[in-house]
């Protein structure tokens, strides 16, 4: 697998710190909304069009310049590491047919980033699944990126998130807007404006709290945690400190919380691009749709049959 470095940042060199050049994705659930698909698959390998998830997501993270990748693993989910490998059998049997596009394509995954493994034998929450980075990170800022969304490449994140922690120091989130009804999904927070010296990276606010699920009628604003963050290396202590929380889990929210409780910067990056959310069969259904529109090779046609599928009788709903 290739080796990839990334440029220092405006940020590092003013600032003399270090831009996050690791990337950790805790891909261990169970998926228990996917079953029976995913007794079997791992959730992350089901495939939006032609693309497993988790490709996506590590391509997301070499697109910002990350070339070192640690997949949180469990039980029955080394396939998700098989993908990235390479498969010399069929890489001969498609160079044979002369078939460079499908030969480019399988080899590919090999060549996004170096690919690292580490097994989370329970699973007890996202804080305790990044918990076991800790000897591969070091005491290096880190990315982290949960294994059931992505952005579209054309409108990243990442980027400038990573130039936010190096001016910092701090942690790093991102959040987009939700239907207060939808509070109880997603870890929310409480914001104030921030410094100016830090507008010219982004729509940035400074984080005043924040609290894991709350209902609609506790939730102090309607900006939720997309699934990406990045963290300084002292997130592994606070972690330590965490007690179990909401579902009898150690979050992540509540280390992170408790970071800014003792000082810490905690900023935000609210995010108006396009993000796909395949945590769920509707939002993974979304977004194979969305994604399948919009390709080059298929989406006129699959545009046009998706328009005649809506409006016929046999799909059960009433053409206007």
């Amino acid at each position: 697998m290739s080796e990839h470095s990334a440029n220092p940042s405006s940020a590092t060199a003013a600032t003399g710190r270090s831009r996050a050049v690791k990337a950790v994705i805790p891909a261990a659930g169970l998926a228990t909304r996917f079953l029976p698909a995913t007794k079997a698959v791992p959730k992350e390998l089901l495939p939006v069009v032609d693309r497993p998830v988790l490709q996506y997501i590590v391509e997301e993270a070499t697109q910002a310049g990350i070339g070192d990748v640690l997949l949180i693993t469990g039980r029955g989910k080394t396939s998700m590491v098989d993908h990235f490998d390479r498969r010399p059998d069929l890489e001969a049997r498609l160079e044979a047919k002369g078939d460079a596009e499908r030969l480019a394509a399988v080899r590919g995954p090999s060549e996004l980033a170096e690919i690292y493994t580490c097994r989370q034998p329970e699973q007890l929450g996202l804080g305790h699944a990044v918990g076991y980075a800790e000897s591969h990170v070091g005491d290096q800022p880190f990315a982290v990126l949960l294994g059931d969304e992505f952005v579209k490449p054309a409108e990243p994140l990442l980027p400038a998130m990573l130039e936010l922690q190096a001016r910092t120091g701090g942690v790093v989130l991102a959040f987009f807007e939700v239907d207060p009804a939808e509070t109880k999904r997603y870890g929310i927070a409480s914001v104030e404006p921030a410094e100016a010296e830090l507008t010219y990276i982004g729509e940035v606010v400074r984080v005043t709290g924040m609290v894991e699920k709350p209902k609609p009628e506790d939730a102090p604003s309607n900006l939720a945690v997309l699934g990406r963050y990045v963290l300084p290396s002292s997130i592994f202590d606070a972690i330590r400190r965490t007690e179990p929380g909401s579902g009898g889990e150690i979050q992540l929210t509540d280390a992170m919380e408790l970071l800014r409780s003792e000082g810490t910067p905690v900023h935000a990056i609210v995010y108006r691009g396009t993000r796909y959310d395949t945590g769920m069969p509707l939002g993974y259904l979304q977004t194979v749709v969305q994604i399948a529109a919009e390709r080059d090779d298929l989406g006129a046609e699959f545009r046009k049959w998706l328009a005649e599928f809506v409006n016929s009788d046999a799909s059960g709903v009433t053409g206007t």
